[in-house]
């Protein structure tokens, strides 16, 4: 899920050595949008990316929703720059809500998640520079992805199926495999909390962590109707995924609906 990993910051995605498109490996001219491919969660963990594309309409975990070039501050920038990861946040996650059809809470609490990658190393030494953002069936926690529609642009629109929808199965939502709310599950993510402004530095995780259990407890008693007792959880990040642009923690219900 993007909301508990921020997968801009891990990168993405390589496929084994029979999955790979020789055309791709060390290609200076930009990928397409709109294409499709069958990613592992083990693949999640290079910067770059050549996995084969299959066609869109047979099963596939994985769409390419943006392609770009690169901003003119990068044409000198060593390959393992920390501002591209920056960069990929503020861009792939808002070309990500728009493909989606989903506001900044809602792309939090779906099971979906997005990756990005750029050349290899051997094409940025010969001077290619872009992007390529990645829709992914599942996230970071994922034992395996889900297959994706022919295409998942408007997926979020409406009311989204529960199999789009992130839950946990768990005594504890940290000691819980995410999975879709589709499956039998004891936590369901049913809102978030923007917790600091844009421009506004680290507060630390005390005031992060508290400023995110008072909302949920709030948040959630509501959601619920107002019980006579209830359980709460949130997922609260730290000063890394901060500095990388997130400031919203996610709110959870115990509950198996």
């Amino acid at each position: 899920m993007a909301t508990l990993a921020l997968l801009l910051v891990v990168a993405a995605c390589g496929g084994t050595d029979g999955d790979t498109d020789p055309d791709q490996v060390d290609a200076v001219e930009p990928p397409k949008a709109g294409a499709c491919r069958v990613l592992e969660p083990d693949d999640i963990s290079k910067p770059d990316n050549a996995t084969r594309t299959v066609a869109c309409t047979k099963p596939h975990n994985a769409e390419t929703f943006a392609v770009g070039p690169l901003p003119d501050e990068f044409e000198d920038a060593d390959y393992e720059d920390p501002a591209l990861g920056k960069f990929a946040y503020t861009t792939c996650s808002a070309k990500y809500r728009e493909f989606l059809g989903a506001d900044d809470s809602l792309v939090m609490r779906t099971v979906l998640s997005w990756a990005w990658f750029r050349p290899s190393e051997k094409a940025w030494k010969k001077g290619a520079r872009w992007y390529r953002c990645d829709v992914i069936g599942g996230g970071d926690q994922s034992k395996e992805y889900v297959d994706l529609p022919d295409t998942a642009r408007g997926l979020m629109l409406g009311r989204p199926d529960d199999k789009w929808m992130v839950c946990a199965d768990g005594a504890s939502v940290a000691g819980s495999v995410k999975i879709p709310c589709s499956q039998p599950h004891t936590w369901r993510a049913v809102t978030t909390i923007k917790v600091g402004d844009d421009d506004a530095p680290y507060p630390g995780d005390r005031l992060v962590e508290v400023q995110s259990r008072d909302f949920c407890s709030k948040s959630v008693v509501a959601w619920l109707n107002y019980p006579p007792d209830y359980q709460f959880g949130y997922t609260w990040f730290h000063e890394a995924e901060w500095e990388a642009g997130n400031r919203r923690s996610v709110c959870w219900a115990k509950t198996t609906k």
